[in-house]
C-alpha cells in the first residue's frame, strides 16, 4: 500500500490524499489550495495525477479546502462515487456552485485586463456547470454505518465535530499484496469540544497507520463560553460608542455558531436591541442546510431548540435580518446606528465584507471582530497582526477601527484537544502522518505525540511525498 500527499502537506490548504492498494486509487478529499492568486491558479489547474485512474473519492466534510476542486476532478474524468455524510453533500450543493461563480468571476475580471493588453482570454478553473456534473457523482452514508468501497476496502464515518456532516474516515484495508489487514484512520479537521451546535468530536480506539490533522500544534484556544462572554462584551462596547460590530465569518459553519450565540445572548437580555445582519448569499443558503440537519446537533442546542428558544429556532430571532439581494446589501452602508453585520469571507479577501470594512474601517466608533484562523498574506491576517493601513479594492485605507480576535469559536481542536484525542488509541498506530497545519505547528505536534503519549513514528510530510506503507 502506498499513500501520497499531494495537498495540506506542510500547509492548512489544498488537502488531497491518495491511497493506492489492491489495484485501485482511493482519494481523501480533493481541496482547493488557496494562497497568492498565481500559485493558486496554477497549483489547482494541474492535478498531480491522472483524474481518470481514481476509483473512488471520500470527502471528510464540505470546507472549500477539502472539497473544491472537485469539479476539476471530474471536469478532467473522474466518474467514480463521491461517498460523504447526507449533511456534508447537501452543504456541498451550496459551496461547490458559490465556488464555482466566483470562479467565473475572477476569470471575467482576469480577462477584461487581457483583452485590453490584447492578450488571449483564461478559462475559469471551473463553470457552474462543471459543480453540477460533480454533484451527480454524490452519495451519503451515515455515521457508524460500513459500506465496501472498493476490492478489500470497507469504509466506516465518524462524527468529527468540525463542522456540520464533518466525517473522521475509517479505512478497514485487507491489504492483498502485503498480506494484512490495516485500519487507515484520517481523521479530517477535529473539532474544538464545546463548540456550538454541533456534537463533541468521536474519539476512535484503534488504528494502524493515521493522517491526522495538526491545525492548532503549539497554540491553545480560549473556552467557548469565556468567548462567547468577550463577544457580549465587544457588542455593548460598540454599541456605548455608537458604533458598528462588523464580524467577517465564514458562511458555513462560524456563521452559524455566531448566530445561535446572538440568537441565546438575545432572548437572556445580555445584549442591547440592536439589529444583527447576515450578508452573505452563501451563509443564507448554508443556514437552510443546518436547519435540514438536527440530527447532527448537540444535546445541548437540540434541547434550546425544543425548550428554551421562544422561536423554535436556532438560527433566527426578532432582531435577525438575512440579506441575499445585492441592493439589500448596500443599504446597510447607509446604516448610522449601532449594529452587528456577519459577513463573508472569512479572511477578507473578496465578497461583501471588502465593502463592509471599506465603509467602516476607518470609524474609530466600530469594532472589526476576526473569529477565525487567517491565512499568511490575507487582509485578515494583516489586520491580525496590527497593520495600521490597508489595501482594499485597490485603495489605501487607515485602520482606525478597533480590531479585536476571538478565538474560542474556532472549529479546529487546540493543541491540548488533538493530543487527547490521539491518546483515546488503545490500540497506537504503528506511523502517525501530521497533515494540514504549518510546519511550526506539526512540529510542535509531533514533539507532543512522542512525549505525551508514546508515538514512535510521527512523520511530517512534504508536498507530494509517497510512503509505502
Amino acid at each position: 500500500m502506498k499513500i501520497t500527499f499531494h495537498g495540506a502537506a506542510q500547509t492548512v490548504t489544498g488537502s488531497q490524499h491518495l491511497i493506492e492498494v489492491n489495484g485501485v486509487r482511493v482519494l481523501l478529499d480533493c481541496g482547493l489550495y488557496q494562497g497568492k492568486r498565481s500559485e493558486a491558479r496554477e497549483r489547482n489547474a494541474r492535478l498531480p495525477f491522472d483524474a481518470r485512474q481514481i476509483d473512488v473519492l471520500v470527502l471528510s466534510h464540505a470546507h472549500i479546502d477539502h472539497s473544491g476542486n472537485i469539479p476539476s476532478l471530474v471536469k478532467h474524468g473522474f466518474a467514480g462515487d463521491i461517498l460523504c455524510t447526507s449533511a456534508t453533500r447537501d452543504l456541498a450543493a451550496t459551496m461547490l456552485l458559490d465556488s464555482a461563480h466566483i470562479q467565473e468571476q475572477d476569470a471575467q475580471y482576469v480577462n477584461k485586463k487581457r483583452a485590453r493588453k490584447g492578450e488571449p482570454p483564461v478559462e475559469p478553473l471551473y463553470t457552474e456547470a462543471d459543480a453540477i456534473d460533480a454533484l451527480h457523482l454524490f452519495l451519503s452514508m451515515n455515521y457508524a454505518r460500513t459500506r465496501q468501497i472498493a476490492p478489500g476496502v470497507h469504509l466506516t464515518f465518524y462524527d468529527a465535530g468540525h463542522m456540520l456532516g464533518s466525517a473522521m474516515v475509517a479505512l478497514d484495508i485487507e491489504d492483498r499484496e502485503g498480506k494484512t489487514d490495516t485500519r487507515l484512520v484520517f481523521s479530517g479537521d477535529i473539532g474544538h469540544a464545546g463548540i456550538p451546535i454541533l456534537r463533541n468530536p468521536s474519539t476512535i480506539e484503534e488504528a494502524d497507520l493515521l493522517i491526522m490533522e495538526s491545525t492548532y500544534g503549539g497554540r491553545t484556544h480560549d473556552t467557548v463560553e469565556h468567548s462567547e462572554q468577550e463577544f457580549r462584551e465587544v457588542i455593548l462596547k460598540t454599541y456605548k460608542r455608537g458604533g458598528k460590530v462588523i464580524v467577517p465569518a465564514f458562511a458555513v459553519g462560524r456563521t452559524q455558531q455566531l448566530v445561535y450565540t446572538l440568537n441565546r445572548l438575545h432572548h437572556a437580555g445580555e445584549i442591547p436591541k440592536l439589529p444583527v445582519y447576515v450578508d452573505s448569499p452563501l451563509a443564507v443558503n448554508a443556514t437552510e442546510v443546518f436547519r435540514l440537519h438536527p440530527e447532527a446537533y448537540s444535546p445541548e442546542a437540540a434541547r434550546y431548540m425544543a425548550y428554551d428558544d421562544p422561536d423554535g429556532d436556532l438560527f433566527g430571532f426578532t432582531r435577525l435580518s438575512y440579506i441575499r439581494r445585492v441592493e439589500d446589501s448596500k443599504a446597510l452602508n447607509d446604516l448610522r446606528e449601532p449594529a452587528v453585520i456577519i459577513s463573508a469571507s472569512g479572511m477578507m479577501e473578496h465578497g461583501r465584507i471588502l465593502h463592509h470594512l471599506k465603509n467602516n474601517i476607518e470609524d474609530s466608533r466600530n469594532t472589526i471582530l476576526v473569529v477565525g484562523w487567517q491565512a499568511p498574506n490575507t487582509l485578515g491576517r494583516y489586520l491580525v497582526e496590527g497593520a495600521r493601513e490597508v489595501r482594499i479594492f485597490g485603495e489605501e485605507y487607515r485602520v482606525r477601527a478597533e480590531v479585536d480576535v476571538l478565538n474560542g469559536f474556532s472549529g479546529h481542536a487546540d493543541h491540548n484537544g488533538l493530543v487527547q484525542w490521539a491518546d483515546a488509541f488503545k490500540r497506537r498506530p504503528r506511523q502517525v502522518f501530521l497533515v494540514h497545519g504549518e510546519v511550526e505547528a506539526a512540529t510542535k505536534l509531533a514533539q507532543a505525540l512522542k512525549a505525551e503519549d508514546g508515538y514512535q513514528y510521527v512523520s511530517i510530510p512534504e508536498l507530494h511525498q509517497s510512503f509505502d506503507v
